[in-house]
């Protein structure tokens, strides 16, 4: 059985953060995950917006993080060397009713006091949008709004967390959790773990992972969300982060350009059942398309790269009937953070789950520290981390003075991203383990061929690495191999 003062469980966005903030106390850390790498699940799916705050409610935990971590988001990607940009926000609309949504939505914003919103005239809104569709009758504007890559960040977090101490182990779903004189007793599929405290990070698992100890009181009703990214070409289409009110009530358009020079369109909010889990739906993608041609006419959907799929985690209060717990009627619209004797569990956390990841990670260590009688701080710890160097952001000079250390960084492996084999063998050194682990650390696969042409370059770089056999390489963890047949053949 191994020791550990503080076991975190996932290593999502939260679960990464939170480690992150915890190794800033003289504590030890360990993170279970399931998964093979970090920020595999609900993570992985993501509109990367950092939230301003004026549309979470007044007085809650939700909208105070909100405005604490918009404040601080360009410190915290300074400090992990993450591309951030803050090219604002226009919410608008075609009607009475949007618009009766954007001023109520402005004066909750004034109320939590978000800077620099102003309500513009249709004039206003199309000199900042030209390309929205006729017929707007009002826009909110919100400077603050940004936009950042959420595999980058979370993958930031994860090797900072690293760095400081804290010790992850992956491919290890915990099975059973028990409470002991100690603390905690969690068992995996690869060890058993006597922990004196624990943060549940657990993602879609969480409930069930805090119902391992406690009896249920929040319960997840995931919803699913599709989809689209069109091409850096349209870089500059849109200036703006758009948000779409409709006039009828449900989800409108978001468009989102993104720190790569890519667009990204979504979500949809659709049942879980309406297609396969983690499988785009043709309703979804359809009223997507539906959406851009009422709205953006004339954005060439030609352009679309790639379309995918994720799941949101929908949280609802529970209560006991006829022996059996069920979802109230309405979900909870604030941070549900549960401290119960040493186990802290986020349960739940969606928007602006990504904006307040950091902030959240420095609650529940706060929250662990308290209970573990308030350990000293890690005078070792540092917040900063340096990415990968990305070899088309330097100049031809500073290029040049790279290939001369490490010629790997002459060698073009995605030409759709300019990503050289340097950059692809220095995010497996990192700790990625899969194409789609490259992917997320480098870009490469995220052009318009979407790997086609680089897949197996990277796989053979995995391959070499790891000193494994080829069709041991898997594109996105078991299941998904490269080539046929068994691994090692």
């Amino acid at each position: 059985m191994e020791h550990t003062d503080v076991a975190v469980i996932g290593a999502g966005l939260l679960g990464c953060f939170t480690a992150r903030a915890l190794t800033a106390f003289a504590l030890s850390v360990t993170v279970l995950e399931a998964r093979e790498d970090v920020c595999t699940g609900i993570s992985r799916a993501n509109t990367g917006i950092v939230y301003t705050g004026y549309d979470t409610k007044p007085g809650t935990l939700k909208t105070a993080l909100c405005l604490q971590a918009n404040r601080d988001f360009g410190r915290l990607c300074r400090e992990l060397d993450v591309p951030f940009s803050r090219p604002g926000s226009l919410l608008f609309g075609f009607g009475p009713r949007s618009e009766r949504v954007l001023r109520d939505k402005f004066a909750q914003g004034q109320r939590n006091g978000v800077p620099g919103l102003a309500l513009l005239e249709p004039a206003a809104v199309y000199a900042r949008e030209p390309h929205l569709a006729p017929g707007v009758t009002l826009g909110l504007y919100a400077p603050g709004t940004g936009t950042v890559d959420p595999w980058a960040l979370g993958i930031a977090a994860f090797e900072n967390a690293r760095d400081n101490g804290a010790d992850f182990r992956f491919c290890q779903p915990v099975l059973h959790m028990e409470r002991t004189p100690e603390g905690f007793r969690l068992e995996t599929a690869a060890g058993t773990y006597q922990a004196r405290a624990v943060v549940n990070c657990a993602g879609l698992q969480a409930a069930a992972v805090r119902e391992l100890t406690q009896c249920p009181a929040v319960r997840l009703v995931p919803s699913a969300a599709d989809y689209l990214v069109l091409d850096d070409t349209l870089a500059g289409f849109v200036r703006h982060i758009l948000f779409h009110e409709p006039e009828e009530r449900g989800k409108g358009l978001t468009i989102v350009p993104t720190v790569e020079g890519a667009l990204l369109i979504g979500p949809t909010d659709r049942p879980q059942g309406e297609a396969p889990a983690g499988a785009v739906s043709r309703q979804g993608l359809e009223r997507l398309r539906r959406l851009c041609a009422q709205v953006v006419p004339d954005l060439p959907l030609e352009e679309t790269i790639r379309a995918f799929a994720g799941l949101r985690p929908d949280p609802f209060a529970v209560r006991q009937e006829g022996g059996q717990w069920v979802p109230t009627d309405r979900s909870i619209h604030s941070f549900t953070v549960l401290e119960e004797e040493g186990l802290i569990s986020l349960v739940g956390i969606k928007t602006p789950g990504l904006t307040c990841a950091a902030a959240l990670g420095e609650h529940a260590a706060s929250l662990a520290a308290q209970h573990l009688g308030g350990p000293g701080r890690n005078v070792a710890f540092s917040p900063e981390r340096r990415g990968i160097r990305r070899a088309h952001a330097l100049s031809e000079a500073e290029r040049d003075a790279l290939i001369q250390q490490d010629p790997a960084y002459g060698t073009v492996v995605c030409r759709c991203r300019d990503i050289t084999l340097g950059e692809v063998r220095e995010a497996v050194r990192r700790g990625a383990v899969t194409v789609d682990g490259v992917k997320r650390r480098t870009g490469a696969g995220m052009g318009r061929c979407q790997g086609a042409r680089c897949m197996q370059a990277v796989a053979e770089v995995l391959a070499q690495e790891q000193n494994i056999p080829l069709r041991s390489v898997t594109k996105d963890g078991p299941g998904s191999p490269i080539l046929l047949g068994q691994p090692g053949e």
